[in-house]
């Protein structure tokens, strides 16, 4: 049973890595080249669509690795493995503190009702989503070296 946590928890973060992976190297890419201001009414659109589902998959990421660490402590790993969820909690933190704020106020935008400054906020979001990727992989990468 403890095998079975230890790879749905690493699929679930990894999985979770990949998505936002493929936001910041492909889905921004493609919505910052889009003609004229259309771009943002996509980040908009992804704003709420993964607004909606994010918050769960990492706070679901941050109890697996805890009960993983927690019921593992005395098994090979337990460190990387509680690093790692440590690194989940600042993934949420900087979530809740850089990145909801700004996707909040983005997801409502609208040609006729955004900010002079749509597109600082955005690449605003840009930077700390780098910063979190970067987290979350970091994470990631302990928990596949906590498996083997």
């Amino acid at each position: 049973m403890f095998n079975a946590l230890q790879v749905f928890t690493t699929v679930v973060v990894g999985l979770m890595v990949g998505v936002e992976f493929s936001v910041l190297f492909i889905m921004n890419r493609i919505l910052d080249a889009l003609p004229e201001d259309s771009g943002q009414l996509g980040h908009a659109h992804g704003g709420r669509m993964l607004g909606a589902l994010m918050p769960f998959w990492y706070i679901g990421s941050v109890v697996l690795a805890a009960i993983w660490a927690a019921v593992g402590w005395h098994d090979g790993g337990a460190g990387l493995v509680v690093t790692a969820a440590g690194l989940l909690i600042l993934s949420v933190v900087m979530s809740i503190l850089l990145l909801v704020p700004i996707n909040n106020r983005n997801k409502t935008w609208t040609p006729e009702n955004r900010p002079a400054d749509w597109k600082e906020q955005l690449q605003s979001w840009h930077r700390y989503h780098y910063a979190r990727v970067a987290v979350i992989i970091a994470a990631f990468t302990l928990l596949v070296t906590a498996l083997v």
